[in-house]
């Protein structure tokens, strides 16, 4: 799916070194504002336990993992929505994105500058959140001014465009995201239809050193980012990207012994790309075979017809039904013929909704 996470922050935060470990590439990372001047496309296998357990029990040629794309954009400074600094391409990159990780510096590191000359969080996440909201704001102006002339006109649409228009103005005012207002089903459609930066979904990632990441509980730092978080319905968590970095070099095995060292559940950056994948409302479905086992992404909420559409269009075009099978259930049981002596394999028809986990082929006529 087209669906693509932008990382962003404000220079010298961390920001590429977190892309490099995602991509395991060697974009620069230097120690100067705007060494990232166009944005770097990574595309990144989701970690998917399902899927090499499923691979192993079906020992197909083949195995294709789910994958996500993240966009690594040009550092903003103060000033971004007046052309300042990279701020006309950073917000013409950051437009393109479908939701936004946004990397913050909570390190003490005399060798590494912040181009606001302290570290302070929330600062810098004002910084840029207040940046995309004049955006926001200028954008919402010069839609109002032509929305009001059609709703004099007599244009019911027009009408109900400017009367939210309004109300999301007043909020941005406000200096608020418009992703923090209250809006009803019929507002959250007409909404997206404004392209507004601060209507995209967002995750805070708490940069943070060594000796933070070992310790259980959170600097002073990182507890700020994570109640600023909370405070405006946004995700966070923390990771170090430098330790990422190293990690991400090492071959699977490595990995493992790297993190029993420093005790380490998994690597932070499988966390990250699970909470960008929520992010997204995205969840993954599998085909299974001697050829190929294959995780595909879908929308949660989307029926059978729109799985199959990921695989080929021809598949929702001549969508006849889809056998059906929990994952758990073949774990249990350990077999396909097995669930199907049991009656564990269901046919569905148009109307099912995709679970996470399922395992499905598709009967399709063209």
């Amino acid at each position: 799916m087209a669906l693509t996470c932008g990382i962003v922050g404000l220079p010298n935060v961390g920001k590429s070194t977190v892309f490099n470990a995602l991509t395991a590439s060697d974009i620069p990372a230097e120690n100067y504002p705007f060494c990232t001047i166009d944005p770097n496309v990574g595309i990144v296998p989701i970690p998917d336990e399902k899927l090499q357990v499923l691979t192993k029990i079906y020992e197909p040629e083949k195995t294709t993992p789910a994958v996500m794309e993240f966009v690594d954009i040009a550092g903003l400074v103060r000033g971004a929505s007046k052309g300042e600094g990279l701020g006309n391409q950073f917000l013409g990159h950051i437009r393109e994105v479908t939701a936004i990780v946004h990397v913050v510096r909570c390190f003490e590191d005399d060798n590494v500058t912040h181009v606001e000359g302290s570290i302070d969080p929330i600062r810098d996440i004002e910084t840029i959140e207040s940046e995309l909201i004049i955006k926001d704001l200028d954008s919402v102006e010069k839609q109002l001014h032509r929305v009001t002339k059609l709703a004099r006109s007599g244009d019911k649409s027009a009408k109900a465009d400017e009367a939210l228009l309004t109300k999301i103005r007043d909020h941005l005012d406000e200096i608020k995201p418009v992703r923090s207002m209250v809006l009803d089903e019929d507002e959250t459609i007409r909404t997206r239809g404004y392209f507004l930066l601060t209507m995209k979904p967002i995750l805070y990632v708490a940069n943070v050193d060594e000796d933070e990441i070992l310790a259980e509980e959170r600097g002073s730092l990182t507890q700020r980012l994570f109640d600023y978080a909370e405070s405006t319905g946004a995700g966070a968590l923390r990771l170090c990207g430098k330790l990422e970095q190293e990690i991400a070099l090492l071959d699977d095995e490595e990995k493992v012994d790297f993190c029993e060292e420093y005790g380490l559940v998994e690597p932070g950056l499988n966390k990250l790309i699970h909470r960008a994948y929520d992010l997204l409302h995205l969840q993954s479905f599998y085909t299974a075979g001697p050829k190929e086992v294959r995780a595909w992404t879908i929308k949660q909420g989307s029926t059978a017809p729109k799985a199959a559409a990921e695989i080929h269009t021809d598949f929702e075009k001549g969508f006849i039904k889809a056998a059906i099978f929990k994952y758990d259930d073949l774990m249990v049981h350990g077999s396909e013929k097995v669930l199907k002596e049991k009656g564990l394999i269901s046919l569905q028809g148009k109307e099912y909704i995709v679970q996470e986990g399922d395992c499905i082929y598709f009967h399709f006529n063209v």
